[in-house]
């Protein structure tokens, strides 16, 4: 515990960003990798069979949808909860994780732009994505909005079926 508070406290981390980030990386990982490719989680102490007690693959209950993940970049911090609030009011989503602080580089009309923004982690239901991506268009400040989804491919059962208990059809 010592090393972790000298961590934090000798580098330009705060233990308060730190906090914030470390759920972020986990939740990517898991989205990007899957539970199933995580064969080194048996060197961690668990196995098997009580990772896939707690996890259910989406395709294997009838009490839950085929779901996605949707990022989407804004602007500023005013933007991400105007656009997150009116894409849950309107059922479109389950839950919008605001993200503040990243900053993204891109090209645009030929030259490389870098610039602050908050991207807005959603879960919603596959059937949904062409309604979020229109609600999206026509709420965002920008001229081509970041619209990507990926597949949600298990988790926790309860949150799926609140994914699909919170979402229109």
């Amino acid at each position: 515990m010592a090393s972790t508070s000298t961590f934090c406290s000798n580098s330009f981390l705060s233990s308060s960003t730190l906090r914030r980030r470390l759920p972020l990386v986990g939740a990517f990982c898991m989205l990007t990798l899957g539970i199933t490719n995580l064969k080194t989680v048996s060197k961690l102490g668990f196995s098997a069979k009580t990772i896939h007690s707690q996890y259910i693959r989406m395709e294997a209950n009838n009490n839950t949808v085929p779901s996605i993940v949707v990022y989407v970049t804004v602007p500023n911090k005013d933007s991400g909860k105007k656009l997150a609030e009116s894409i849950v009011k309107e059922k479109l989503a389950a839950c919008v994780n605001r993200v503040p602080g990243i900053e993204s580089v891109y090209q645009w009309k030929g030259e490389i732009q870098t610039d602050s923004e908050e991207l807005l982690i959603i879960k919603t239901r596959q059937s949904l994505l062409e309604a979020l991506t229109e609600h999206v268009k026509a709420n965002h400040e920008y001229d081509v909005p970041e619209v990507i989804a990926l597949p949600i491919t298990g988790g926790n059962l309860k949150y799926l079926e609140w994914i699909k208990e919170s979402t229109r059809e």
